[in-house]
């Protein structure tokens, strides 16, 4: 019986309004992205059986994406030209999911394991603050105003590699030690979003509600209902709390990917399977 031929990685740039979605991956009888996208590249290319995706971030329910990766690996010659295909997607794809492109990926490309971080925004409206309308399901309304400089203290302390159980909900044989690479927070000076507080996340990469406890807690702080001492007595436990709110998912969205140059991409994919067991001291 004559060997498969060799499949063809392709990349793929999206970004979707989270709302109406019950999360990134498969979910039987739910709506979820990647069930979208698949059924629809299905179809577009006249495939028995919808292709499997690979994306660099499993977004939760309701959670937005602008900077969204993925891949997909197809038979030879079974891609037409990359640009037609987006624009055939996007003539079907629902209003709240948008392909920005279909690219040829490098070789060792892999969209999870080869980036090298991410960035999420999480946005937050205070009492006083009244962001344009339109971006009411992008935003989570605070019911106190936040003291910006003690944030932002608090948020100096948890840069680094170190585990995050404490803000994370552990998954079996996974890790939950991360490198939190930015973590800020600022007022938008113009535009629809004038007032809200952007709070900018950015690591190697992330586990299960992980950016959300984190914002969750130095809203504790910033707000003054606990301290850092606190925080740190949180952080330092790496275990679970229920003290920690996870704020809703509305006001989170993926922004950014980041890869290394081609030549590293395999690399640091072997890098990224290593399953991190300890903190190095």
């Amino acid at each position: 019986m004559p060997a498969e031929a060799a499949r063809v990685r392709w990349r793929l740039d999206l970004g979707y309004d989270g709302a109406a979605f019950a999360g990134w991956a498969t979910q039987i009888g739910q709506r979820t992205v990647q069930g979208d996208l698949e059924l629809w590249l299905a179809r577009v290319l006249h495939l028995d059986e919808p292709p499997r995706l690979v994306c660099a971030g499993r977004t939760d329910a309701g959670v937005h994406a602008r900077g969204q990766v993925a891949h997909v690996d197809l038979a030879p010659g079974l891609m037409p030209d990359p640009a037609v295909l987006t624009q055939k997607l996007n003539r079907v794809l629902p209003a709240d999911l948008v392909l920005w492109r279909v690219s040829a990926a490098p070789e060792g490309f892999h969209a999870r394991f080869s980036a090298i971080w991410r960035r999420y925004a999480y946005r937050l409206s205070e009492p006083d603050a009244h962001a344009h309308p339109l971006y009411r399901n992008q935003l989570t309304a605070l019911r106190q105003p936040v003291d910006l400089d003690l944030l932002n203290r608090a948020a100096d302390t948890l840069l680094g590699l170190r585990d995050f159980g404490a803000y994370c909900r552990r998954r079996e044989g996974g890790t939950t030690i991360r490198t939190l690479l930015e973590l800020r927070a600022e007022r938008v000076t113009d535009g629809p979003l004038y007032g809200v507080i952007e709070c900018t996340v950015r690591a190697d990469a992330f586990c299960h509600s992980m950016v959300r406890s984190l914002v969750g807690a130095l809203v504790e702080v910033g707000t003054g209902r606990r301290d850092v001492a606190w925080l740190e007595k949180m952080t330092s436990g790496a275990v679970r709390d229920p003290a920690i709110p996870v704020l809703a998912a509305r006001g989170l969205t993926l922004e950014e990917v980041r890869y290394p140059a081609d030549a590293y991409l395999a690399e640091r994919a072997r890098e990224a399977r290593t399953v991190r067991t300890t903190v190095p001291t």
